[in-house]
């Protein structure tokens, strides 16, 4: 029931508030994502390895024609010197971060609080988890915002609604 209550609120404003005021190219380039990513769930359903579902996206992208990099690495300086670096395991047309996972369980804080930091090395604002071992998908779709890369394009206080709740609608 929770997560009905949560979908309702979200529609009636908050959320969808804030996605609207992501760039319009860059909401279509995640609709078009969760497209593709519902498509192989769809074909294939839950339980197989990650890897299953990494390759059956990469078929749908090029069928829709997104560019996608795969495993992309993003440096993390200190001070000017280089602390390492972190990987995404997705980004879709130099734009946005997908993680992926395949496990038969929600999204955790701690997966979400891990891309958030990669959002940040990579200087891109929105990320998006898809969970492939969730039986529905929609339960296993958390979009996430990076608040440093949303406040420098407009300075309302919109991004800071992500922490208490950063499932996606769809």
């Amino acid at each position: 029931m929770a997560h009905h209550h949560r979908d309702n609120r979200d529609n009636r404003g908050r959320r969808s508030t804030q996605l609207s005021d992501l760039d319009p190219a860059l909401t279509d380039l995640s609709r078009r994502t969760i497209g593709c990513a519902i498509e192989v769930h769809k074909e294939l359903g839950p339980g197989y390895p990650l890897e299953i579902y990494l390759n059956a996206l990469k078929i749908e992208f090029r069928d829709e024609k997104i560019e996608a990099e795969y495993d992309k690495k993003y440096e993390l300086d200190y001070d000017d010197d280089i602390l390492g670096s972190v990987t995404a395991d997705l980004v879709i047309g130099d734009r946005f971060i997908v993680a992926l996972l395949a496990e038969d369980r929600d999204v955790t804080g701690q997966e979400r609080t891990a891309l958030r930091a990669v959002l940040r090395a990579a200087d891109l604002e929105l990320g998006l988890i898809i969970n492939f071992g969730q039986r529905r998908l929609k339960d296993g779709l958390v979009r996430v915002l990076n608040p440093d890369a949303l406040r420098n394009d407009d300075d309302d206080d919109e991004y800071e609604d992500d922490d208490e709740d950063g499932d996606a609608d769809e």
